[in-house]
C-alpha cells in the first residue's frame, strides 16, 4: 500500500533570507515577523503565515557573537597597533560598541534563521498555507 504524496513547491531560499534579514515575512515580504524586539509573532499580518512553531533557539546569539566578535577584535587590534591608546580608552570605546553592534545584528539574524527554517520547511513550516501541504497527511491504517 502506497500513499500519493505530492511534492510541495520549492521555496526560494535567497529571497526568504533577504526578507528575514529585513525582519519581514519570508513568504510575502510585507508583514512583520516580530511582535517585539526579539519576540516572533504567531502569524504574519500580511499573508497569515504561521510562525509560532519556529525553533531559532540559541542560533541567533551564537551568530551575533561570531560576527560582532570578528569585527570588534579586528578593530581593537588595528587601533592598538596603530595608536597604542590607554586601556581606559579601549574600554570606553569597545564595550559600548560591542553592545550596540550585538543588539543591531541580533534581530536581523533571528529573522533570517526563521526565514531559513520556512524556506527549508523545517519545524512545522512544511504544513502551512503558503503552498504545498495545507495540513499533515492523514495516518494510514
Amino acid at each position: 500500500m502506497t500513499r500519493d504524496l505530492a511534492v510541495p513547491p520549492r521555496r526560494p531560499i535567497g529571497r526568504a533570507l533577504w526578507n528575514g534579514l529585513k525582519c519581514k515575512c519570508p513568504n510575502c515580504g510585507k508583514g512583520a515577523v516580530f511582535q517585539g524586539f526579539l519576540t516572533v509573532g504567531d502569524t504574519c499580518s500580511g499573508c497569515g503565515q504561521e510562525f509560532h512553531h519556529h525553533r531559532a533557539d540559541d542560533a541567533p546569539p551564537y551568530f551575533a557573537i561570531m560576527i560582532v566578535g570578528h569585527v570588534v577584535v579586528s578593530l581593537v587590534l588595528a587601533v592598538e597597533i596603530a595608536y597604542r591608546p590607554a586601556l581606559w580608552i579601549h574600554a570606553a570605546v569597545w564595550i559600548p560598541l560591542t553592545i550596540v553592534l550585538a543588539l543591531a545584528v541580533l534581530r536581523p539574524i533571528k529573522g533570517a534563521i526563521v526565514a531559513y527554517q520556512w524556506a527549508l520547511r523545517m519545524h512545522g513550516f512544511e504544513y502551512d498555507s503558503s503552498g504545498g501541504a495545507s495540513q499533515p497527511p492523514a495516518p494510514t491504517r
